[in-house]
């Protein structure tokens, strides 16, 4: 159901909207997992190192599309929140142009360097052929998958996130039986995993598709809403762009951790995988809460209402507080007991590896949460300097952690990586917020000084202030 998020209590919209995106998000890491579990169980310890060492890779690829999705549908948002229809209409329309494109150009650039990607991760050997042959054929999908981030985008600008939530849980239970069904009946070994990935993802699209022009009249799109408006593509393009360059530094820390991680051995991948896995899971209310207040930050920026979004962080720290401490108490006391359930036999090593890691990682959870919220907000205002110059911050701890600390500290060394990159990142997007937030005041203070001026008669030139829907007077 369309939601208009600029009238109503902020706390309860942002948590009613949040609660939607977590399930979908649980249901999205529950299949990780369960394909992690899939493999390490059917097909044993090597095959769950090729997938260990090939998901940071994709998931690079994931996140560079995701930021560029979620980038492009700040502007829906913006439209949907200014109430003009027509704009959400061709926001829709130049954003998939855009998505195509770029979908179209990473699976070219992957078929053509992935194997010098992967030495370059220093994949151990034995491994090679099968994280070559996984991420080779999640690869042939990837438009099929940046097809339905946008999809799902699309209605949660109009502030739905419930209808998102009802595809997610087909795609992942279609998933889970599809994987079953290509490992352990056609026995076609780690390739089965990627292949009940795309076919799943296949049929999503098309139903989410066929949705969304039966159910949402608003999205149902014109001829003229086809017409190419090259000022409009570089509305949404200066916002996707930028995102996604910073997803993409953020990946590339992270290609950096698993490339030393898969150099301390197959035990440590296996470990590694399994740990960061249980952290994703872990962490998705923090992750929910973000992508809730990413959608309430805009619709309420388009429609001028910067206290609303003032009062919406506010609220959405005290519960991102609440939510560090307690799932960073459930890691800790019951991770040994997830990271056992990846494995075929028991491995008291690859337990102990993977349980030391998120020990250290429980106690930065609160910095984490505070990323979600203030970059989420930043974005959802059009306002991506702060979280770029976030994510660089954290690639530069991310390395000075990976490379030196694992040096003189070994595998602990690695593990706090993460957490410091965490830190640094929470400062720069907080300081972030409350210097745009004082600007935009300022700037509605002038808006406010230059209506009064043109009403008395003073000055003429002002009318443009009247006019301009965005001047947030």
């Amino acid at each position: 159901m369309i939601k208009d998020m600029t009238v109503g209590n902020p706390l309860g919209l942002i948590i009613k909207f949040a609660i939607p995106l977590l399930l979908a998000n649980l249901f999205q890491q529950l299949y990780n997992i369960s394909d992690i579990l899939i493999v390490g169980r059917f097909l044993g310890l090597s095959s769950l190192a090729a997938a260990g060492a090939s998901a940071p890779i994709f998931y690079t690829v994931l996140l560079i599309t995701f930021g560029f999705t979620a980038g492009l549908c700040v502007i829906t948002a913006q439209k949907f929140g200014a109430k003009d229809e027509q704009g959400v209409r061709k926001s829709v329309t130049h954003s998939l142009m855009a998505s195509v494109v770029l979908s179209v150009f990473i699976t070219f650039f992957l078929a053509v360097f992935m194997k010098p990607v992967l030495r370059q991760m220093n994949v151990p050997e034995n491994i090679m052929t099968e994280t070559y042959k996984f991420i080779f054929t999640l690869n042939l999908g990837l438009v099929l998958i940046v097809g339905y981030n946008l999809l799902a985008g699309f209605i949660r600008a109009l502030g739905d996130s419930k209808t998102p939530l009802y595809f997610l849980i087909f795609s992942s239970v279609m998933n889970i039986l599809l994987n079953l069904l290509f490992i352990s009946v056609f026995k076609l070994g780690i390739v089965g995993s990627a292949l009940g990935t795309i076919v799943a993802m296949s049929i999503s699209v098309i139903c989410c598709a066929v949705f969304i022009s039966h159910k949402y009249p608003i999205l149902r799109l014109q001829k003229k809403d086809w017409e190419f408006d090259k000022s409009f593509m570089k509305e949404h393009l200066r916002i996707a762009i930028p995102m996604s360059l910073q997803f993409s530094v953020i990946a590339i820390g992270l290609l950096i951790i698993q490339a030393i991680c898969n150099s301390f051995g197959e035990n440590t991948i296996a470990a590694f995988t399994s740990a960061l896995r249980i952290e994703q899971l872990g962490t998705q209310p923090l992750l929910a809460l973000g992508i809730a207040i990413a959608t309430y930050a805009a619709q309420n920026y388009g429609a001028g209402q910067i206290e609303r979004i003032q009062k919406g962080v506010r609220q959405s720290v005290i519960i991102c507080i609440i939510f560090s401490v307690l799932i960073a108490l459930i890691v800790r006391f019951w991770g040994e007991n997830f990271i056992d359930a990846f494995l075929k036999e028991k491995n008291d090593e690859i337990i102990k590896i993977g349980h030391d890691y998120l020990n250290i990682s429980t106690m930065f959870y609160l910095f984490l949460g505070l990323i979600f919220i203030f970059r989420n907000v930043l974005q959802g205002m059009g306002k991506v300097l702060f979280p770029i110059i976030a994510s660089i911050a954290e690639l530069a701890m991310r390395v000075f952690a990976a490379v030196y600390l694992a040096k003189s500290l070994g595998y602990l060394g690695l593990c706090y990586a993460s957490p410091i990159a965490w830190v640094g990142g929470a400062v720069v997007v907080v300081l972030g917020y409350y210097l745009t937030i004082q600007k935009l005041q300022k700037q509605k203070l002038l808006n406010k000084f230059k209506w009064l001026a043109y009403k008395l008669g003073i000055c003429k030139k002002c009318e443009q202030v009247i006019q301009d829907g965005h001047a947030h007077s």
